[in-house]
């Protein structure tokens, strides 16, 4: 999946004078330890039994390396667990593991994840490679120490066990013992047991590849066969020279890794494979085991992502069933909402059937009981089942687009009523028992804040309140600090495009001003929300930019209808979109029309180019990061979901390239790519620029060696932010 980052910057050159009293930021500052939204709580968990609360927080002096913490909500009081750097001074992660980290969105280092046994009490983390357990009250056990990185540990249901992945194996540990079991013994080179394939974690959101049955008799895990996958040379260009990388990468319209599921048994290490069916050409998009531990569920998804199968398969004698089939004339987009209800009868399920994403009831045969949810706004995530009550909790729009709240419905159907009281953004975790809620939000009024709420939304406690007081790290640039306008405009089809706008600094409506349009535009992402941010728009908007961001057709959060325009036609619907926008802030007295930018980066990026080529009378600079510019060097899974298969009739991918437009160029480039990228391979900015010198269209360009799909390092980035407001001063100012 693309990244979507708007690159904006930030400058100490001003040319509109803030108000005296206010201290601005900069970019040195905005890289710069303690981080400026307040401490960082991530990894939220409640313990089995609800007695506890875990999370994990950067350290005052480097957000970025994160400890384990413990919050108790009867005392109201936090506690440190593990200091990782106490634990393990230095972390070398590996090439394997930089890139499993690359593709969850990992940044942070230190303790990136951790688990709870169902008892409730102990946890278990990877650090540096090995696996540690803490029993609480007691001292850190460590249960690996090899040369090798163990991966993706887990404890089993009833806390007998810990599983994890070492040199493409699945292992498990008794934890009484301490004894060790090799599950799987023939992976190495191309073939890797219980881990997910490179489509898995970047587009299918599964991260792993295997999966304890509740009585852990049993694993079910898959087999992956990498021979099929073209194996492609990347060079990563870094500081102390080239590395060539032999990448097993399944570039659009060619072949797929060969995937088998099967299931382990823990006690005699006997193996029994599923059949899943006649085509191999498939993509195994998720997998449970229901209640009785007896029977694996598993999601089968079309290669053309059209059809999606939930099926039931007896882990014994591999006899299996068709449960239900969501079919789609676009494309089916995946989720984690299958919940297996406790009385051992029913099932919740989600699907977009009706246009919008909702939750629908269904009996162990596959046969509908009744839709949950309804309306035109979109579920974004099933949260929790009370079956004591009758209630399912989910978050979901259903007030307004721009704001993700917590609801709840009755598991008759009816109205959902909204749990979380304030405005903005909710990420929600529902205790086992319902008895109370963790709340982390923000708005663009209030940081992220993590509070303890009741199930009636009072707050009991916070666990990070953060105040935006005297002691907070953004309070002396609070006076400076804009808020950004939301609004909304009409498509060409009258459909209601939301935006936000940060005026500048000093703002008065007699001047005219330079404005920059950050742009993603791509599917499965969501930009214009309720939610605190500061970044460089913010700081943009204080050197005397007005911001703009508008979420075009395709984006995520609402509805199929919203969707769909992108099909077979990436580049057309969403610079249509943008154009709008544009042509809405040319419309407002103080923006200056000759003077407009445009930044984006990976699919924004993409959209930079698009609207510099196509739609070039409108802007008078460009900054495109990590672009893709042929979608054939992108991969099977994105790719094909939107535009088919490369050998399909009608052209779709030389169409929807930017090459065609390429002489549309009237305006100055700067195109940004890091030259490890192995998610936007460097390729595509290589071949960019070898056009634009054939044809002679002037461009600027710079990149960062050894830097990924993301650019990290607090030099880097700072150098990376200077160079594009750099460049943006020089033709918009």
């Amino acid at each position: 999946m693309l990244f979507f980052r708007a690159i904006l910057i930030a400058s100490a050159v001003t040319i509109f004078s803030p108000p005296t009293f206010a201290e601005q930021l900069t970019i040195e500052r905005l890289e710069a330890s303690p981080g400026l939204n307040g401490p960082a709580i991530r990894g939220l968990k409640l313990s089995p039994d609800g007695s506890r609360i875990t999370f994990l927080k950067g350290k005052q002096d480097n957000f970025r390396q994160q400890d384990l913490w413990e919050f108790d909500p009867e005392t109201g009081e936090s506690r440190l667990l593990v200091d990782s750097v106490a634990l393990v001074a230095t972390e070398e992660l590996t090439e394997v593991e930089k890139q499993r980290r690359e593709r969850q969105r990992i940044f942070a280092s230190g303790i990136v994840e951790y688990y709870w046994n169902e008892a409730g009490n102990a946890l278990l983390f990877p650090l540096g490679g090995d696996l540690y357990y803490l029993p609480l009250g007691g001292e850190v056990r460590q249960l690996t120490a090899t040369d090798a990185f163990e991966t993706d540990p887990r404890f089993s249901p009833r806390g007998n066990y810990v599983s994890f992945i070492r040199d493409q194996n699945l292992f498990v540990i008794e934890i009484a013992a301490g004894k060790e079991k090799k599950l799987t013994r023939d992976g190495g080179g191309l073939i890797s047991n219980g881990m997910a394939e490179f489509v898995a974690q970047e587009e299918i959101d599964r991260n792993t590849g295997y999966w304890w049955a509740p009585d852990e008799s049993r694993i079910a895990f898959t087999r992956i066969n990498e021979s099929p996958v073209v194996e492609a040379k990347r060079y990563e260009y870094g500081a102390d020279g080239v590395k060539v990388v032999e990448q097993r990468y399944p570039f659009a319209g060619t072949d797929n890794v060969l995937i088998q599921l099967g299931v382990v048994g823990i006690g005699d290490g006997k193996i029994r494979w599923f059949d899943l069916g006649d085509n191999p050409d498939i993509y195994l998009a998720r997998v449970n085991w229901l209640n009785d531990s007896k029977t694996v569920a598993y999601q089968r998804q079309s290669r053309d992502q059209k059809s999606l199968d939930l099926i039931f398969a007896d882990a014994k004698n591999g006899k299996q069933k068709t449960i239900l089939t969501e079919t789609s004339e676009t494309w089916i987009n995946l989720h984690d909402d299958l919940k297996f209800l406790k009385d051992g009868k029913r099932f919740i399920w989600a699907s977009e059937r009706d246009g919008f994403n909702h939750l629908y009831l269904y009996d162990l045969e596959g046969k509908l009981i009744r839709q949950l949810t309804k309306g035109d706004w979109v579920v974004g995530r099933l949260r929790m089942a009370d079956e004591k009550n009758g209630l399912v909790y989910f978050e979901g729009f259903a007030d307004t687009p721009l704001q993700r709240q917590l609801y709840s419905v009755s598991m008759e159907g009816g109205d959902p009523r909204r749990v979380t009281p304030d405005a903005g953004s909710h990420s929600t975790t529902v205790a086992a028992d319902a008895r109370y809620f963790i709340d982390n939000y923000s708005s663009t009024t209030t940081p992220p804040r993590v509070v303890l709420r009741s199930m009636d939304g009072k707050v009991m406690s916070y666990l990070e309140e953060n105040p935006l007081d005297g002691s907070h790290p953004y309070a002396r640039y609070l006076d400076s600090h804009l808020t950004p306008e939301f609004g909304s405009i009409e498509a060409e089809d009258g459909t209601p495009l939301y935006y936000y706008m940060i005026k500048p600094a000093g703002f008065d409506p007699a001047k005219k001003y330079p404005a920059i349009v950050s742009v993603y535009g791509g599917p499965g992402a969501q930009t214009v929300r309720n939610g605190w941010s500061v970044n460089f728009n913010q700081i943009l908007a204080q050197q005397g930019y007005v911001v703009f961001q508008l979420d075009n057709r395709g984006s995520a959060n609402r509805g199929v209808a919203f969707e769909a325009p992108l099909y077979h036609a990436m580049g057309e619907v969403e610079v249509r979109d943008q154009r709008t926008g544009v042509e809405f802030l040319k419309s407002r007295s103080f923006v200056d029309a000759d003077r407009i930018g445009v930044s984006g980066w990976s699919y924004g990026g993409y959209m930079t180019l698009n609207l510099m080529f196509k739609a070039g009378d409108l802007f008078a600079a460009g900054v495109a990061g990590a672009p893709v510019t042929d979608w054939r060097l992108y991969d099977t899974h994105y790719t094909e979901r939107f535009l088919g298969h490369p050998d399909a009739p009608g052209d779709v991918y030389t169409k929807t390239s930017v090459f065609d437009d390429i002489d549309g160029l009237q305006d100055p480039l700067i195109i940004i790519h890091g030259m490890a990228d192995d998610n936007v391979v460097f390729s595509n900015t290589v071949n960019l620029a070898a056009i634009l010198q054939q044809k002679r269209l002037p461009f600027e360009m710079m990149t960062y060696p050894g830097k990924r799909h993301r650019i990290t390092g607090e030099g880097e980035r700072i150098h990376l932010n200077k160079t594009i407001l750099n460049f943006f001063d020089r033709h918009l100012k």
